[in-house]
């Protein structure tokens, strides 16, 4: 999708006590994806016309707020087929206000539960909970008290995806055997950070390794499936890669971390910041909208959860 740019400095900073003047700076997250302009810490926000006519193009448009899942979710520009897809789901509505909103929040749901982003950045997330476990932190949330949250922070987590998912675009002629290379390759690379060599030093035992890695998942696996991971490392069938891999991947542990990575996510990609980040100084945010998630059994339609995001002040204030 083409868009032509034309930039609109919305608000400028004022002068420092020095008197020097804010200066302009380009912040680029992931390469090959749109970049942001900021005056000193103000962003100036682009005024985005259709070609050929004075038409701003908005979030509410349905072909950029595709585009746009893309970008924060997929780390990508859409595919031609896929893009057609989700923009014709949201127009099927012919102009419905009701059936547009509900249309958007199916859309954008769909961007978490997809096969791309299950296998690339939820499996990432997975990675570092059976690697490091859970991190505490702190909710006000009916009363000051402390909880257990996804221990990947965005500055992990973005470097991480884009290593995981890179040239991946399912539906694409080999794109299992692109993902494939990429787990193969990033899980080797994980294992020989200094992170995890100090957590994990050479002397400890294959049956040390495994439960220490089964403990931090929340104990997923069964009895046999222990054994059988002790047994592969200690033999060499499995390297440690593997065996972490294998607990990251295994669906009692996919389906237990689903609403935590569901909500995480929220923040991560729509607000594009942790959740004690920004506006937010604790785990409250978080802990209500995992409370709501999990008291509808999942149903993020239920819970209202995407919707909330995508309509909140500061998610619309990025563009």
């Amino acid at each position: 999708m083409k868009f032509v740019l034309a930039l609109l400095i919305t608000a400028f900073a004022a002068l420092s006590v020095f008197g020097q003047a804010p200066t302009l700076r380009i912040v680029t997250e992931v390469p090959n994806l749109p970049s942001e302009l900021y005056y000193g810490n103000i962003k100036v926000k682009p005024l985005r016309l259709r070609p050929g006519t004075n038409t701003p193009i908005t979030i509410n448009d349905a072909d950029f707020f595709v585009n746009q899942q893309y970008v924060d979710f997929l780390n990508r520009f859409p595919d031609q087929s896929g893009f057609n897809f989700w923009v014709n789901e949201i127009g099927s509505c012919n102009g419905n206000t009701a059936c547009i909103d509900g249309q958007r929040n199916n859309v954008s749901g769909a961007f978490f539960l997809s096969i791309e982003f299950q296998e690339t950045g939820y499996l990432v997330e997975r990675l570092y909970k059976v690697s490091y476990g859970d991190a505490p932190a702190t909710s006000t949330l009916g009363g000051q008290h402390q909880l257990s949250v996804p221990i990947v922070r965005r500055s992990e987590f973005l470097p991480d995806t884009l290593l995981m998912s890179n040239g991946v675009i399912v539906g694409q002629n080999g794109w299992q055997t692109v993902l494939e290379n990429n787990k193969v390759a990033f899980a080797n690379d994980f294992v020989a950070r200094s992170r995890f060599t100090t957590a994990y030093p050479n002397s400890l035992t294959a049956a040390q390794f495994v439960d220490a890695l089964n403990a931090n998942a929340g104990n997923p696996l069964s009895a046999a499936e222990r054994t059988q991971l002790i047994n592969d490392l200690t033999n060499s069938i499995k390297t440690r890669a593997q065996v972490v891999r294998a607990v990251a991947e295994d669906q009692d542990l996919a389906g237990a971390e689903k609403n935590k990575a569901f909500v995480l996510m929220q923040y991560l990609g729509y607000l594009r910041r942790d959740p004690n980040a920004g506006q937010d100084t604790d785990y409250t945010g978080y802990e209500f909208w995992l409370q709501k998630l999990n008291s509808h059994g999942g149903d993020f339609h239920a819970a209202e959860m995407v919707r909330s995001f995508i309509v909140s002040g500061e998610y619309l204030n990025r563009f």
